[in-house]
């Protein structure tokens, strides 16, 4: 079959436990760019059990159809099931793109359809477009961050690319918004290898960093734990939270789960203050679209400047208690 007769944006939305994961609506945003340029109807594909109320929230956050194939096999993410599941899907309608959220899930689930499908992936995409010969890009950090890579897949169909979270805005839901739920029925086999014997929610202390509307992140210019705990105080009086990139978190002052950046987790605050961050890709895409950037270093050429809204070449050390105190003084 020739690649011009794949037709159609396909959007995998990612649900747990009948709650659709977010990023899928922040895909649906981005799929809507791209049909402007392609014209090609945008479907979001659901799986899973009971999970066929999640349809109007996706019609609403952009989808032109909706895919809804439930089987009690897919009641609980495994790979095996969904992967059968899909890849039956997919050789009917033969989408020309399917795009997943680069979740935990989405990462283990793509390649398996990579597999499935005999055709390509792009991971980690922070972007993706059409370049001047027409030609789906996938824009991707690549060599520890240094350079941002720009793949195409061009022969293979369907193109494939996992996403990562926070880096498009969703559209506002319009609940007005037609669409096409079409039900399909799938043959799945039970998943034989494992068996899930209970489920506990992970426990966090305080607001996770990519649901913080405020955030106070420190780097390899943070030397000590007196140093990190200005930044706790900033942070606190600010109602905000502690974050850091990735010499912090190898240096054992913080954990992994506060860690910003390709390697880390994606944020999108109100408001993130960069302390002794210079700013390197890998860090950059992790927190480039917050919606106020606010840095300090001590160094003018840090790449961080670039991309922030505020910023102060000077001595954290000297910039945060004088920051600390006004703050409280105000509120005194």
């Amino acid at each position: 079959m020739a690649k011009e007769d794949y037709k159609g944006i396909w959007i995998f939305a990612e649900q747990q436990n009948g709650t659709l994961n977010p990023v899928t609506l922040e895909l649906l945003a981005k799929a809507q760019e791209l049909k402007v340029h392609n014209g090609e109807t945008i479907t979001a594909v659901l799986l899973g059990s009971k999970v066929a109320h999640l349809a109007a929230g996706l019609i609403a956050g952009g989808a032109d159809q909706v895919i809804v194939a439930e089987n009690e096999n897919l009641a609980s993410y495994s790979a095996r099931p969904y992967q059968q599941a899909l890849t039956q899907l997919a050789e009917k309608y033969k989408p020309s793109i399917i795009m997943y959220p680069a979740t935990s899930l989405g990462r283990d689930f793509a390649p398996r359809m990579m597999i499935s499908l005999k055709t390509g992936l792009t991971a980690d995409a922070i972007d993706l477009g059409y370049d001047e010969d027409d030609v789906f890009y996938q824009t991707t950090p690549a060599y520890g961050g240094s350079i941002l890579a720009h793949i195409v897949i061009l022969e293979c169909r369907p193109q494939m690319v996992t996403v990562r979270p926070k880096i498009f805005t969703p559209l506002e839901p319009d609940e007005t918004r037609k669409g096409e739920v079409i039900t399909e029925t799938v043959t799945v086999d039970k998943e034989e290898c494992y068996e899930v014997l209970s489920v506990e929610p992970k426990v966090v202390t305080g607001v996770p960093i990519d649901h913080a509307s405020v955030l106070v992140a420190g780097g390899r210019g943070v030397k000590n734990e007196q140093e990190l705990a200005l930044l706790k105080e900033l942070a606190e009086l600010l109602g905000g939270q502690l974050a850091a990139s990735r010499p912090l978190v190898d240096n054992g002052f913080l954990p992994h789960d506060a860690q910003i950046g390709q390697s880390g987790t994606a944020v999108k605050p109100d408001m993130i203050i960069n302390v002794a961050i210079s700013g390197s890709v890998q860090y950059q895409v992790g927190m480039q679209n917050s919606k106020c950037i606010v840095s300090i270093n001590h160094n003018a050429a840090s790449p961080i400047f670039d991309i922030s809204h505020y910023g102060a070449v000077a001595d954290f050390k000297a910039v945060l208690p004088a920051v600390i105190a006004e703050i409280k003084n105000r509120r005194a």
